[in-house]
């Protein structure tokens, strides 16, 4: 990794470190946000053409998910945190009752294969309704996938054991790097499966689709990866979408995107592993489970790992927030939750893992989800397969 400055497990700061309405999933789709137009998202296509995508799917051996390492960022002369007016008053705007950017949750997405359907409610209600852990409590959970487990609200980084939705939603993204100093070389971020109308969108990190001015090539979401296995298959991406903020220079206030997927087997993706709830324009400073595959050492990329706590705002450098968490590199694009339900494993997405200061390795930070995270998930999921 860079000396100076790594994505997610390090970024420096020059000047420190030496540089709603609520949207029901009718039959397990989710409705197109209605309102103003977000700002327009960057689009690239990306395998989307069959024989694109069996190649993909063939570049991708097992031996090369293992050989894979997280992303190495520029120099952090190249980072961009500068508060934009967009995000100020998204930020102001979800902490003021009343005010302009209306808070805004899309229900979650169980898999056909369970029989059930997608909750809907009124907009501010608890999704899921069930039992939810408040912060600093600790309780006993059980799941399809565990009879028993210790999920605590509280974790630096620790295995994730118990199972249910957030296990198979979540996963290791795969890509080829295409410009920069890495360009060539084969990386691994992470991504989750969200409830959208055409059933194929995973939310990450805008540097885990694209960086130093180029997409990333080759790219694949491998959701429930587990020690080299892949339970649900791997799935190419056709289209890639990221903030224009991003897009054009890079800014860290702004360092999401997503990911369409092409179906496989005849199956859509959320028919297959489901798809957690999306949360837009939130209050800050809310208990917060992330998760992610973070392949930096002590972790080798290997199991899903989760951190717990309450979120704080990042008072030196970005918009974002940030959370207790000693997640390394490979964790980047990994879902933070709200609502988040240890005994179903679901919850709202509410951010992303994104980057670290080089001092304070037990900070992980994420971008807030306003009008720019709207926009970019509305446009992947109004995308037609291809």
């Amino acid at each position: 990794m860079h000396p100076i400055a790594r994505r997610l497990t390090v970024i420096a700061v020059p000047a420190l470190a030496a540089a709603g309405a609520m949207l029901p999933a009718a039959h397990g789709a989710a409705t197109v946000t209605g309102g103003a137009p977000g700002p327009r998202p960057a689009v690239h296509e990306a395998a989307d053409t069959t024989k694109e995508q069996r190649t993909v799917k063939k570049f991708w051996t097992s031996a090369k998910m293992e050989a894979a390492e997280p992303l190495d960022a520029p120099r952090a002369g190249d980072r961009h945190f500068a508060a934009s007016t967009s995000a100020t008053s998204s930020a102001g705007a979800a902490s003021t009752s009343g005010s302009g950017a209306q808070p805004v949750v899309v229900s979650p997405t169980p898999p056909a294969s369970s029989g059930g359907s997608a909750s809907s409610a009124k907009p501010g209600a608890t999704t899921p309704a069930a039992r939810t852990l408040a912060a600093g409590a600790a309780e006993n959970v059980s799941s399809a996938n565990v009879t028993s487990a210790k999920v605590s609200a509280q974790t630096s980084g620790s295995p994730w054991t118990a199972g249910g939705t957030v296990a198979k939603t979540t996963g290791r993204v795969f890509f080829t790097v295409a410009a920069g100093p890495d360009t060539g070389r084969n990386a691994s971020c992470s991504g989750t499966a969200v409830t959208s109308a055409n059933k194929s969108v995973v939310i990450t990190a805008g540097h885990c689709v694209k960086l130093n001015g180029a997409f990333h090539a080759n790219w694949v979401f491998v959701p429930g990866y587990d020690r080299g296995e892949r339970p649900h298959g791997t799935w190419p991406a056709t289209t890639l979408l990221t903030t224009p903020q991003w897009n054009s220079g890079e800014n860290m206030n702004y360092d999401l995107a997503a990911a369409v997927v092409a179906p496989q087997d005849g199956k859509s993706l959320t028919d297959v592993v489901g798809g957690q709830g999306v949360a837009f324009n939130q209050p800050r400073g809310r208990q917060t489970y992330a998760f992610g595959y973070p392949a930096g050492a002590p972790y080798d990329g290997s199991r899903l790992v989760y951190c717990g706590g309450r979120t704080f705002d990042d008072y030196l450098s970005s918009q974002d927030q940030g959370l207790s968490c000693g997640m390394t590199g490979g964790a980047s694009g990994g879902p933070w939750f709200v609502r988040f339900d240890a005994s179903t494993g679901g919850g709202l997405l509410n951010s992303v893992n994104s980057f670290k200061y080089n001092f304070a390795p037990y900070w992980m930070f994420g971008p807030y989800f306003g009008p720019e995270a709207e926009a970019v998930y509305n446009t992947a999921q109004k995308t037609a397969l291809t």
